[in-house]
């Protein structure tokens, strides 16, 4: 499936051919995947979607499908952000540009963005009860950014601070 209902391109580019150029994207992605799928005999399917100005690929299965994508998702996510890092390679050596793309397998991207969303929240309070700049636990890209859109969203002010694996966000009023 490919949507482009939540598109943010560059201003002054060309609308159809920046989507096209991401759901492009999304397809080197796709075949990418499928062949890892396939080495790795598991079973299941793969969205692609145009989500926040960038391509967006999931995996996704049913059942006892869904359970063995776990293999590819690995502990806090590890082993999902290595296979991110992985398809965007396969992506920029196919199209010759850097790729931004999201993978999210069995959903794994999906519910931690809800829980991410309760962390910011908890945060966003603390700072517009107490007045004083929160900082949260360590966290990747990903992570980062989820936090950083809601604390925007809310009206407050957000930044990344310390050096990899130990960035993390400081939440204070604007």
């Amino acid at each position: 499936m490919v949507s482009s209902g939540s598109d943010e391109y560059p201003g002054g580019a060309d609308r159809t051919g920046w989507v096209k150029r991401l759901e492009e994207e999304g397809e080197v992605a796709a075949d990418y995947l499928e062949e890892l799928l396939d080495i790795e005999d598991l079973d299941g399917d793969i969205d692609i979607d145009v989500d926040h100005g960038r391509a967006s690929v999931a995996v996704v299965a049913e059942g006892d499908g869904q359970r063995s994508l776990q293999r590819l998702v690995g502990t806090d996510g590890e082993v999902l952000d290595a296979l991110q890092e992985l398809t965007r390679i396969a992506v920029q050596a196919r199209t010759g540009d850097r790729s931004r793309l999201m993978l999210d397998v069995a959903g794994y991207r999906a519910g931690r963005r809800v829980e991410l969303g309760k962390v910011a929240e908890r945060g966003i309070n603390e700072v517009k009860e107490r007045g004083v700049s929160v900082s949260l636990e360590p966290m990747n890209a990903f992570e980062r950014k989820v936090i950083h859109d809601a604390v925007a969203a809310a009206g407050l002010v957000s930044e990344s601070s310390g050096v990899e694996p130990e960035r993390y966000v400081v939440i204070r009023t604007a």
